[in-house]
């Protein structure tokens, strides 16, 4: 009995001991029960890093082709700016964002052409930039000074001209037998005039080397003349006045940039000036006899135009020497005929000549210093020359301009005679306004 239950009790405890042990390896340790799925899990993260290296190293030799790309890029840039091309050839290199790949597929990354940039990048290269355009001077006449106007902008210049001409006149109606005798009329006279021009006028571009332009004057003369025959005895004095007001020669121009001063020569600019006679004519101008001196005439109003159509081309050169400018101008105008109470009257045509220089004082201001000599041609009527038709018309000119804003400027030129046909002194005021027309 006593064995019976040692027995039982053997078998009991073993029973109990293997119970603990079981409930120790499930309850106290249970990871000992997921063991086998812990290694199949370990070996899938090691399969994942494997391909993530791969991928990283796919990734660094997609970066140093995308670097050996650039390279050719900028090699490339540079050969096309020292051969100076305006276009640039494409060159394909790889995308320029690696595409990110996930862990568990094995996409490749894509490639697409990656051309040039469409607008120059940095400096331009030779032959793409802008053309030289004339310098900016102050305007001395129609055809010297200024610079043509931009492609587009339109310029409204609105002007004022003053002169002022005395002259003393002798005028001989006489038969001479000896050099000290004359029998007749020899009559004095002293003139001044005085005119005031207002001028409209506006020029367009038609491109960055043609401009056309158009201008509509209105005259204003006053003329006192004081006569006094010598050979008759007249104790006084016969003073005469008189006006004239109205619309001058309309006058349309044109001027067109023929070189760019390249390789040391000059700026080449020609000119066309063209003038129709809208103004009163001279040849419409009634005369009277003045009183208290025979044979002495006085007009009864100025005329305020030509009464001829003329046409002038010229040719102008200016060649910039920062901060100087030289310029000089060569013009011929031809004078048409006309028909007049009197007859055919032919004026003479005139050649014209002028040179100077334009200095830049800052980026505001300059001024410039020049000549202009006109010689008028003798006239005729009826195919007869007139004596004595032929003037010499010299002038010293000097010019100022301010750049008041971007797109307003002051000039003002000074003209001063130096030979006995020019007016003694003359001024013109413009200031030129420019719009963006285009």
């Amino acid at each position: 009995m006593k064995m019976y239950f040692k027995r039982e009790q053997f078998f009991l405890f073993g029973a109990i001991k293997g119970f603990i042990f079981i409930c120790c390896v499930f309850f106290v340790n249970p990871g000992y029960a997921e063991t086998g799925k812990q290694n199949n899990s370990v070996a899938q993260y090691k399969k994942l890093l494997a391909e993530q290296q791969k991928e990283f190293q796919l990734q660094r030799q997609i970066i140093a082709e995308q670097g050996k790309a650039l390279e050719q890029l900028k090699l490339r840039l540079d050969s096309l700016t020292n051969q100076g091309a305006e276009k640039q050839m494409p060159v394909k290199q790889a995308s320029n964002k690696p595409q990110i790949v996930a862990a568990n597929t094995k996409k490749q990354p894509s490639t697409s052409p990656n051309p040039l940039p469409s607008k120059p990048v940095g400096q331009a290269p030779p032959g793409t930039t802008e053309k030289p355009r004339p310098p900016e001077i102050p305007r001395l006449s129609d055809t010297v000074g200024g610079v043509l106007t931009r492609k587009g902008n339109i310029v409204f210049e609105p002007s004022m001209q003053y002169a002022y001409t005395s002259n003393n006149r002798v005028f001989l109606d006489a038969f001479t037998f000896l050099p000290a005798i004359a029998i007749g009329l020899i009559d004095l006279r002293e003139v001044k005039r005085h005119s005031f021009i207002g001028t409209l006028g506006t020029r367009y571009g038609v491109t960055d080397r043609l401009e056309v332009e158009f201008r509509l004057p209105y005259v204003y003369r006053d003329d006192t003349q004081r006569s006094r025959p010598v050979s008759i005895g007249a104790g006084a004095d016969e003073t005469f006045n008189a006006t004239g007001n109205d619309i001058g020669d309309l006058e349309f121009a044109g001027r067109y940039q023929l070189t760019n001063g390249s390789n040391g020569w000059p700026i080449l600019v020609g000119n066309i000036v063209a003038t129709a006679p809208t103004g009163k004519s001279p040849f419409d101008v009634e005369y009277v006899q003045a009183q208290g001196v025979p044979g002495a005439t006085f007009p009864t109003e100025l005329p305020t135009g030509a009464g001829y159509f003329s046409f002038q081309p010229s040719l102008t050169a200016l060649y910039p020497t920062d901060p100087a400018v030289f310029f000089g101008n060569l013009s011929y105008s031809y004078n048409a005929e006309t028909s007049t109470n009197f007859g055919k009257i032919n004026p003479g045509d005139t050649l014209g000549l002028s040179f100077g220089l334009g200095f830049g004082i800052n980026e505001r201001s300059s001024f410039s210093l020049g000549y202009s000599h006109k010689h008028v041609l003798e006239s005729e009527i009826d195919g007869k020359g007139i004596g004595g038709s032929t003037l010499d018309i010299g002038q010293l000119l000097v010019g100022y301009s301010f750049k008041y804003t971007p797109k307003t400027t002051f000039n003002l030129s000074l003209g001063i005679g130096t030979t006995n046909d020019s007016q003694d002194v003359s001024l013109n005021f413009r200031v030129p306004m420019t719009f963006d027309f285009l």
